[in-house]
């Protein structure tokens, strides 16, 4: 059984949340959410809001700080093998109340369909805030390019993003 152990980003301007399902080997190893290089996720949140891609832990958790973007999993442990998904055994998820209760969330993000279904099951049911799936910045979803990626997330994640830069 893994548990996962990186923690929230988010603060009290947080606006919306985006979930990912559990973190990647790469994640897991660097200490940081969306570790993996081929990843999309920070080229498309840096398309998105306009800004340089971010490269370190601290300009990643500065971009979703700024934009009042939260991030966090579905799960807090599980068993999976390597960084796949479709492995995933024994979910547990996190409890995602003390984010809410702490911002002015008014959505949920979910980062591809095994975050989806896992916040389905989990988690939804207590929570009465809206939620949309929206396709995985992950490489393993080959059918979405960086533009739809940023297309489709753009969409949804710019009318509740913060506008400031400081």
């Amino acid at each position: 059984m893994l548990v996962h152990n990186i923690p929230p980003v988010y603060n009290e301007k947080s606006s919306c949340l985006v979930l990912g399902s559990f973190p990647s080997v790469k994640s897991r190893s660097s200490g940081f959410f969306y570790g993996h290089p081929r990843n999309r996720f920070w080229r498309m949140i840096a398309a998105v809001a306009g800004e340089p891609v971010p490269q370190t832990t601290d300009e990643k958790k500065s971009i979703l700080l700024r934009r009042g973007i939260a991030l966090w999993d579905v799960l807090e442990s599980c068993e999976i093998k390597g960084s796949a998904d479709s492995s995933i055994k024994a979910a547990v998820p996190n409890d995602i109340g003390s984010i809410l209760k702490g911002t002015g969330i008014k959505i949920i993000f979910l980062n591809g369909n095994t975050a989806w279904r896992f916040y389905n099951i989990y988690i939804a049911p207590s929570v009465k805030i809206p939620a949309v799936k929206l396709p995985s910045t992950s490489p393993a979803n080959a059918s979405y390019t960086l533009d739809m990626l940023v297309n489709e997330w753009g969409k949804n994640l710019k009318p509740y993003m913060l506008l400031s830069r400081e």
